[in-house]
C-alpha cells in the first residue's frame, strides 16, 4: 500500500509499504501490547482517518484478532460516541487529550468548583509522580487521591466510558503534566512512537513499564540507535523499502541502505527507554546561536484552555517568541468564568485579562528550559487552522512550514517593539513588558 507522509516539515511524499511490514508490525504490537488490543473484552474506537498509517495498522491488527472496533467520524462527536459505544481502549492524538481536559477544566468554572478542580488534577499529577518511585504514593498521598477521585477524578472518567481502562497516544507529544493527570486519574496510558515510513509504531511502552515522558522499547524484530547529532535511527521490520517512485529522497533518509533516519531528535536510557525531545527539522537556531526545540514550550502552552494552536519562532532571531491562535470552542466558558462580557476571539485578544492569563502561561512554559530558549515575545493572530483550510493533519498536528509560509508577516511584526522582560534573578517573575 501507499500512505502519504503528513507535509508538516515538507511536502508529502508516498511511503511504500508491504504486506510483510503491516504483518510484522501488527505481530509485534500483539506481543507487546496482547490484552490492550486483542483480547475478548477489547473495544476500539477510532477517530483517526484510515488514510492515517496507525489507524490503517490498528484496524488491521483489531479485525483479525479478537476485539471489537468502532469507528468514530469526527472529533466533534468523540464524547457522544464514547458513551454510545463505551470503548475498553481508546487510540488518541494529544490534541484530544488536551480538550478533555479543557473542556472538564471551563465546566469547572470558577468559584470553589474551578479551584476543586485545579487541586483534584494537581493530586493527580502528584500520585502519578509518587507511583513511579521505589516506595510509591505515601499514606497521606493516598488519602488526598482518593478524595480528589471522589470529587472530581470519577466525573471525568464516566464521560469517557464505564470500561475504558487503556488510552493510547500517538502521532505526536503528550505534555508531561497531562500524561500524569491522566495516569494519576486512574487510567493506564500507553505511549508510542513512529511514523508512516515505520509502519506505525517502531517503539511503545510496555504495560508496567511505561514512565511518563519516555516513548517505550522497540517493537520486536526492530532497532533503534541514537547519532553522533542526537538523531534517532531504526531498522528493522517494520521500515519502508522506500518512497514511492522517489530513489534520492529514499536515499537521504536510508543512505546505507538499512538504517532509517527519522528526523527526530531524542535519547536512550539505562533500560533501553526511548525519549523524544524534538524535531530536527524545526530546531530553532537563535541569532546568538542557541539550538531551542519548540516542542517543550508548545507541549506546556497547548493546555491552556483558551489557546487553540501555538508555534514557537525565533530561527536566526534576535529571541524566541511565539504565535497565539485563540480557541473560539473554550472562549465562551473562559469569559463567563473570569466574570467577562461575551466577545468574539478577535476582539478577546485585546483585553487584558486574556493577555494577562497568557502571560502567565508563558512563565509557566518558560521555567522548564534556560534564560536563552525562553519565550520574550508572543502575538495573538486571527486566524483558525483546520483540517479543512490545510493547515493541520489530520492527526492534528500543526503544518508549521506552511504556517510560517502564510504568516511570515505575524512573525516579522512580533519581532518590533516591546518584549517580556527576562525573568529576575531572585524572584524567577517578569514584569510585562519593557523596551526592546
Amino acid at each position: 500500500t501507499i500512505i502519504y507522509t503528513s507535509g508538516t516539515t515538507g511536502n508529502p511524499k508516498g511511503v511504500a509499504l508491504t504486506h510483510a511490514n503491516f504483518i510484522a508490525t501488527a505481530q509485534g504490537a500483539r506481543q507487546v501490547l496482547g490484552q490492550v488490543i486483542d483480547s475478548p473484552e477489547t473495544r476500539l474506537l477510532l477517530f483517526l482517518p484510515v488514510a492515517h498509517v496507525l489507524a490503517r495498522l490498528v484496524m488491521h491488527v483489531i479485525l483479525s484478532g479478537q476485539g471489537v472496533l468502532g469507528f468514530s467520524p469526527s472529533i466533534k462527536n468523540l464524547l457522544p460516541d464514547i458513551q454510545a459505544f463505551k470503548p475498553s481502549v481508546l487510540l488518541v492524538v494529544p490534541r484530544v487529550l488536551e480538550k478533555v481536559y479543557n473542556a472538564a477544566s471551563s465546566k469547572a468554572g470558577g468559584g470553589i468548583k474551578g479551584r476543586m478542580f485545579a487541586w483534584s488534577a494537581k493530586q493527580a499529577r502528584t500520585y502519578s509522580l509518587a507511583s513511579e518511585k521505589t516506595f510509591g504514593p505515601g499514606p497521606f498521598k493516598k488519602i488526598r487521591h482518593g478524595i480528589a477521585d471522589a470529587l472530581v477524578l470519577k466525573k471525568i472518567r464516566s464521560v469517557l466510558g464505564p470500561n475504558l481502562r487503556y488510552i493510547v497516544s500517538g502521532g505526536a507529544p503528550l505534555a508531561t503534566d497531562l500524561a500524569h493527570f491522566y495516569a494519576g486519574m486512574g487510567i493506564t496510558l500507553i505511549q508510542g512512537y513512529g511514523l508512516s515510513e515505520t509502519t506505525g509504531p517502531i517503539a511503545v511502552q510496555h504495560i508496567g513499564k511505561n514512565p511518563v515522558g519516555t516513548v517505550g522499547l522497540p517493537l520486536p524484530g526492530n532497532f533503534i540507535k541514537i547519532a553522533k547529532d542526537g538523531e534517532i535511527l531504526v531498522r528493522g521490520q517494520s521500515v519502508m523499502p522506500g518512497y514511492y517512485h522517489l530513489p534520492e529522497q529514499t536515499a537521504e533518509v536510508m543512505p546505507d541502505g538499512k538504517w532509517f533516519h527519522t528526523g527526530d531528535l531524542g535519547s536512550i536510557d539505562r533500560k533501553g527507554q526511548l525519549t523524544i525531545t524534538g524535531r530536527k527539522k524545526e530546531l530553532i537556531v537563535t541569532a546568538g546561536g542557541k539550538n531551542v526545540s519548540p516542542e517543550i514550550l508548545e507541549d506546556s502552552l497547548a493546555t491552556h484552555p483558551l489557546i487553540a494552536n501555538v508555534i514557537v519562532v525565533g530561527d536566526q532571531r534576535p529571541f524566541v517568541g511565539a504565535l497565539f491562535t485563540l480557541d473560539a470552542d473554550m472562549l465562551p466558558d473562559w469569559l463567563a468564568k473570569h466574570g467577562l462580557p461575551q466577545c468574539s476571539p478577535t476582539e478577546a485578544a485585546e483585553l487584558p485579562a486574556v493577555r494577562e492569563s497568557l502571560e502567565k502561561a508563558v512563565e509557566r512554559a518558560n521555567k522548564a528550559v534556560s534564560r536563552a530558549e525562553s519565550i520574550r515575545k508572543f502575538r495573538i493572530i486571527d486566524a483558525t487552522f483546520t483540517v479543512e483550510n490545510g493547515y493541520v493533519t489530520p492527526s492534528m498536528k500543526l503544518r508549521r512550514r506552511k504556517v510560517l509560509t502564510d504568516y511570515a508577516y505575524e512573525v516579522d511584526a512580533l519581532y518590533g517593539g516591546p518584549v517580556l522582560a527576562e525573568p529576575a534573578k531572585k524572584r524567577g517573575l517578569f514584569s510585562r513588558l519593557k523596551k526592546h
